[in-house]
């Protein structure tokens, strides 16, 4: 599939890795190819309503750079990866698997599925010949973050979320060989591989920003995270139970919670936005992740570029409130995040939809060789800042380790 995807010059590949997590309804899901496409910035955004209106299958992205304009305070960081505010497309094929059976949805599939069958497998995957620099410094961070911290105990926020960018400049990478490594290392339920033109995504994440069945909107905020222990069954049951249990962890949790019940509001009818599920734990191959589920009913008349203008950009990747914690992570985080901390996801013919939360991705330009990755923690004012530093090696050690160089000193973080 990802040889036979590379005619495209456009396609979004969808993963669930196998996970059965509720609502589920596709174990892989592709758009392949453009017939149609909209893009642009967060003044015609409004024109994606009318590009849903004819009830075909819809693949795209939102760029953390549109939740930006649509609360009133354009980015002027440069952006070195290029991908646009948003972008939708009408793919010419359309394949997922539902139930273990393969389904291809456009007019010649029996030719499309000849052509998948034919493709060679991808070859073994060795780690990519990388020299990635950070963009500032374990000592900057750290310096950083107890200036926002100075921010939490003025109450001018109660908690943000701050990223940091690890980059390589004139990279030559392959970028399925990457996404089958990464996927390998760290396989998780909202995978994304996306193609637009000459830009990728490489994405591994495992949450949920917004999903639609029917009438019910339903989002997964995730915060708090712990190691797993391999090889220690007991250890790594108490590495999930204290993470249940910290106080500190629950704490950033319910602030999102709280932001996001007041989002869903925006657009769902009045009582009935619900908490399903407080302070979670979710088990992947290399963290515990603790992840609320908040849904509610979605009032008759809300449109797609209304609920995503009530809820995005998503409350984990901004902190409490949205407005001000924005203009911070504005003011000191170093990098455009663009795609990062954005959403990858679709839209079905029937309006339904489901779309993830960037993170734990590896974005390449493949013009001018500019190569990312951003990790981040959120912020509260009980934060110790050694631990949120170590909270950010933790969650880049996927990428990490597929790497030949690594631009930390600390090289025995997890």
């Amino acid at each position: 599939m990802l040889n036979w995807l590379q005619r495209f010059n456009i396609f979004c590949l969808l993963d669930s890795n196998d996970y059965n997590l509720t609502p589920h309804v596709y174990e892989y899901l592709v758009g392949a190819g453009c017939a149609d496409s909209l893009d642009g910035t967060v003044d015609n955004f409004p024109a994606v309503d009318a590009f849903l209106s004819n009830n075909q299958w819809t693949f795209g992205h939102l760029s953390y750079n549109l939740g930006l304009a649509l609360h009133s305070m354009p980015s002027q960081k440069e952006d070195r990866l290029g991908f646009p505010s948003f972008f939708f497309f009408k793919p010419e094929v359309v394949l997922y698997i539902k139930r273990d059976r393969l389904h291809i949805d456009c007019p010649w599939s029996d030719e499309v599925y000849q052509q998948i069958m034919t493709c060679s497998e991808q070859g073994t995957v060795g780690a990519m010949d990388l020299q990635v620099q950070h963009r500032g410094s374990e000592e900057a961070y750290l310096q950083t973050v107890k200036l926002l911290q100075e921010h939490l105990r003025r109450g001018d926020c109660y908690e943000i979320n701050f990223c940091q960018e690890f980059f390589s400049e004139q990279a030559v990478i392959n970028p399925a060989a990457a996404f089958q490594a990464l996927s390998l290392v760290s396989p998780n339920p909202f995978a994304a591989f996306y193609k637009l033109e000459d830009r990728y995504l490489m994405c591994a994440s495992p949450e949920r920003f917004l999903n639609r069945e029917g009438d019910r909107l339903l989002s997964q905020p995730m915060k708090g995270t712990a190691s797993r222990v391999t090889g220690d069954e007991g250890a790594d049951l108490a590495a999930a139970t204290e993470l249940s249990l910290s106080q500190k962890n629950r704490s950033e949790n319910v602030m999102v919670v709280d932001l996001v019940r007041n989002d869903l509001s925006i657009v769902c009818e009045e009582g009935t936005v619900t908490v399903d599920e407080l302070f979670g734990i979710q088990t992947f191959p290399a963290l515990h992740q603790m992840v609320s589920t908040v849904s509610g009913t979605v009032g008759s008349g809300a449109s797609f570029s209304e609920i995503i203008t009530a809820t995005f950009p998503m409350g984990s990747m901004t902190g409490a409130p949205k407005q001000r914690v924005m203009e911070l992570i504005e003011k000191y985080e170093a990098s455009n995040r663009g795609i990062f901390s954005g959403s990858v996801g679709y839209i079905s013919p029937e309006g339904n939809f489901d779309f993830n939360v960037v993170i734990r991705s590896m974005m390449y330009n493949a013009i001018s060789g500019y190569f990312s990755y951003q990790v981040g923690s959120g912020i509260t004012v009980y934060s110790d800042v050694d631990k949120e530093w170590e909270e950010c090696l933790l969650k880049a050690g996927s990428i990490r380790s597929l790497m030949t160089g690594t631009p930390l000193q600390n090289e025995s973080a997890p």
